[in-house]
Formats: structure tokens, C-alpha cells, sequence
């Protein structure tokens, strides 16, 4: 493809690939220098034909290269990428937030499939297609080229539908620059990467260009009514010309009246656009109901199918490691979630509380080279909530575990300190009683712990299976 039909440039010379990675740049490849100016002789050397660079760019470019400047090189190297491949699924949808992105994305693909659509869902879990295994994914969302690359392969797949985790980093790095989607949904706004965003109110700003840019003209934002910064929200919607749907307990559309405990999950009664209806789903906890109606949202907009996509909801299962049932043991069960955020923390603990009729007992700890500011947080919501606390290592990374763990701690008095991972578990599940149950939150679905710069092999899921 020539240079002119992917970048605002005269010159017609021919591209044969893109990236924004100097060790990925390979003869007659676009280089994006997204990174500043330290990795741009290294992509020369490599053979980069074209570089889209920042205005400001001081490099020394030799008279052969293309250089081509912009006041947004992340946006413009997004929609280079979106047009070096050209095509795309018909119908893409995202969704942003702290917490719930990855259930809500799970349960939106797997209605879809069960009405019979070949869709696809990006995020945290990898790319999953239809019914197969998680295909992994280093980043919820990954950069601009993989995006396009991967969004071309279920084009040419016939996948109709896409569902997309839209996370902070993902939006103010433009990496979804060169995506437009019909449909976007936002979960909620808590305490998380404030080590990246500084402020809350940079986190927001992040979120919303999913619905400033991102989202089509006349596209529909599903939005949740009962969070504080809801009418923020909703006005850069209106205002951006994008129709608003909202959910929760103050939704319009779609109104949480009633949730009640069952045994295999809860019974919801809500408004479900002008009309009551009553639901049963396979899911624990008011976030989790919360999920549900993220979803039924952008999936009855998206499709114009509401009768269909009730039908099918009732049978939606729960993302690995999002509240999991993973065993059961002396009459105890054991739960894996994600829980990383203070937010997220409590949600889980709550949605359990009415399920446990012995001991409610939380296991977790909290990465390093993170916002530190949320580990004494945590420990106070584990302390006050929980009967009891195992505090343990997460993903450490460069961080001192133990410095971690002291912090966490300093708010949680009756927390069981215990280092190492697999013995805290092992601790824990030994102590169960019938009735109790125990949270294991933090890593969900990983398989591996960072330790050090380096990455060792580590799964909850398969701790919780030794131990049973």
C-alpha cells in the first residue's frame, strides 16, 4: 500500500508494514515514534522507509526517509494502521471503566453466539472467537497495530460482531485511534492507576474519548446511572451528538428494582424499557447484576433483538476468574476473582456475604510499582468486612514484597500475614469449615506472578486444585 493512502502525505511510495516497536520495523516499513526520539535510529537501522514522528521531533532524518510530523502522533499512527488494513468486522463495540469491562464483554459475546452470530470479544482474557479458548493478549488493550491486524483476521473470518475491553491506557494512548463502534458501554469510575493518570480527573478525561472519538456519530453510549460522575458523562455524550441509554437503579432504560440471593445465583426484577420483567441468572452479587444490565443494554441496541437477547442471558457464564467457583472443600466453597481495586474489593466481599453461612475469609495483596495508595485502603475494606484476612503477595514486580505487604497491614490489624503465595492459599483452604467460604482475589485468570522484573509461573486456579 502506497504512503499517500494511509498517512496525510503527497508521497506515493509503497509500505509493506507498520509498527510503533523499532525491533518490529523490518524494509520499507512506517515507523511510529510514539516513544520519543531514542528508538528512531535503531528503526532506520532496521529498514524504515517512512516515519510518523511528533511536531517537535529533533531527529536528524536522512533526505531518503519520508517524514511526515503531527500535533497527535498516536491518533494519526491509529488511523494509518486502520488504513494499511483496510477492513473490519461491521459491527464493534467497546467498553470502559474501572471494574466489570471483562465480564460484561465475556457475556455480550456469549449471547451473541448463542443467537446464532459469529462475534469475538478483545480485553483482558485474551481474544476469544465463538466458543474456542482465550487467544492470550499482553494488554487489555493492545496497541493500534495488533488491533487492526487482529480486527482484519475476523474480517476475513466473516466474524460479524467484536467486543472490545477499552481500558484508560489504551484511550489516552490512542491505541483504539483507528477504531469506530456503533455501541459503547461505562461500568463505573473508582480508585485505579492514578500512578499513570495522577488525578481522577485525568483518569476521566481518559475514559471519555471512547465517547468522544471513538463511539460513531449517533452511536449509542449505555451508561450507569447510579455513579457520581453520571451527568459528566451523559453531557459529553449529548453534547457530542452520541444517543444515551442508562442502567442501574436510577436507570431509564434499564431499572434494577429488586435483586434476591438464590442459591445458584439471584433473581433480579427490573424495568426493562417502559415494561417489568423478571430474570434469573447464574450470578452472585449486585456488581455482577450491575454487569448484566451493562450488557442487555449495548446487546439490545446493537442488535434490535431485545426478545432474543433475553431469551439467551439467563444462560450467560460467569469470565474465568471474575467470581468463580473453582472448588469446593469440607462443606467450604472457594472463589477466584480479579479484585485489585479497593472498589472491586468490597464488591466481591458484599456479593458473597449473603451466600456464607460459616466464615466469610478474603485472601489478596496488592502489585508493586502501582498506585501505592490504594494498599492501606484495601486492608481497611478487608479488615472491617471479612471474619478473616490472609494479606499475601500479588505481583510484587520491582517492589520490596514484604515493604507491600507492611503497608497493607498498617490498616488490618486482624490480617494473617503470610509471603508466600501458595502457602497462604494452602493456609487458608486448610482451615475452612463447613459453611465458610473463601475469596482468593487479586489475579483471577493469570498464570503468572511478577517477582522481580522476572515472571514466574503461578495459578490460583491450580493452587486452589492441589489442595483439594
Amino acid at each position: 500500500m502506497k504512503l499517500c493512502q494511509i498517512t496525510n502525505c503527497s508521497d506515493n511510495r509503497e509500505i509493506s508494514g507498520l509498527s510503533a516497536d523499532s525491533r518490529e520495523i523490518r524494509p520499507g516499513f512506517l515507523f511510529g515514534s510514539l516513544n520519543g526520539d531514542q528508538y528512531l535510529q535503531s528503526a532506520l537501522d532496521n529498514g524504515a522507509t517512512a516515519f510518523l514522528v511528533p511536531a517537535d521531533c529533533g531527529f536528524a532524518f536522512p533526505e531518503s526517509a519520508a517524514v511526515i510530523r503531527s500535533n497527535n502522533a498516536g491518533k494519526d499512527f491509529a488511523l494509518a494502521a486502520a488504513r494499511f488494513y483496510e477492513h473490519t468486522p461491521p459491527h464493534i463495540m467497546a467498553v470502559t471503566g474501572t471494574n466489570g469491562k471483562t465480564s460484561i464483554a465475556d457475556f455480550i459475546r456469549q449471547v451473541l453466539t448463542m443467537m446464532g452470530k459469529k462475534a469475538a470479544s478483545t480485553g483482558t482474557l485474551g481474544m476469544i472467537k465463538g466458543c474456542a479458548e482465550p487467544i492470550p493478549s499482553p494488554n487489555t488493550t493492545p496497541n493500534a497495530v495488533v488491533i487492526q491486524r487482529e480486527l482484519r483476521e475476523l474480517y476475513d473470518e466473516n466474524y460479524q460482531y467484536v467486543v472490545m475491553e477499552a481500558s484508560s491506557h489504551g484511550l489516552c494512548q490512542y491505541r483504539l485511534g483507528g477504531v469506530r463502534c456503533e455501541v459503547a458501554g461505562f461500568t463505573n469510575l473508582t480508585r485505579d492507576h492514578l500512578d499513570y493518570h495522577k488525578t481522577f480527573e485525568n483518569y476521566l478525561e481518559a475514559k471519555l474519548i471512547l465517547f468522544r472519538e471513538t463511539l460513531k456519530d449517533g452511536g449509542t453510549a449505555v451508561l450507569n446511572a447510579d455513579i457520581d460522575c453520571f451527568e459528566t458523562i451523559r453531557k459529553a455524550c449529548l453534547d457530542s451528538g452520541r444517543r444515551v441509554v442508562s442502567y442501574g437503579r436510577r436507570g431509564s432504560e434499564l431499572r434494577l428494582l429488586k435483586n434476591e440471593p438464590l442459591p445458584h445465583g439471584q433473581r433480579l426484577e427490573l424495568e426493562f424499557y417502559g415494561r417489568k420483567i423478571t430474570l434469573e441468572i447464574p450470578l452472585s452479587g449486585e456488581f455482577q447484576a450491575m454487569n448484566v444490565l451493562c450488557a442487555l443494554g449495548m446487546l439490545v441496541e446493537e442488535t434490535k433483538q431485545p426478545e432474543e437477547v433475553l431469551k439467551h442471558i439467563v444462560k450467560i457464564r460467569g469470565a474465568k476468574g471474575r467470581l468463580e467457583l473453582t472448588g469446593q472443600k469440607n462443606g467450604a466453597a472457594v472463589y477466584i476473582d480479579y479484585a485489585h481495586t479497593p472498589d472491586a474489593l468490597e464488591n466481591v466481599i458484599r456479593a458473597l456475604r449473603p451466600h456464607t453461612q460459616g466464615k466469610l475469609a478474603v485472601l489478596f495483596g496488592c502489585g508493586g510499582d502501582r498506585d501505592a495508595g490504594k494498599r492501606p485502603i484495601m486492608g481497611r475494606l478487608a479488615n472491617d468486612l471479612a471474619d478473616i484476612v490472609y494479606v499475601t503477595d500479588d505481583n510484587p514486580r520491582t517492589e520490596n514484597a514484604e515493604n507491600i505487604r507492611s503497608q497493607i497491614m498498617a490498616a488490618c490489624p486482624r490480617g494473617i500475614n503470610i509471603g508466600d503465595r501458595a502457602l497462604a492459599i494452602k493456609t487458608a483452604m486448610d482451615a475452612l469449615q463447613p459453611g465458610d467460604i473463601l475469596i482468593l482475589a487479586g489475579k483471577g485468570h493469570e498464570t503468572g506472578q511478577y517477582v522481580n522484573g522476572r515472571i514466574f509461573h503461578f495459578s490460583d486456579h491450580e493452587e486452589v486444585a492441589k489442595n483439594l
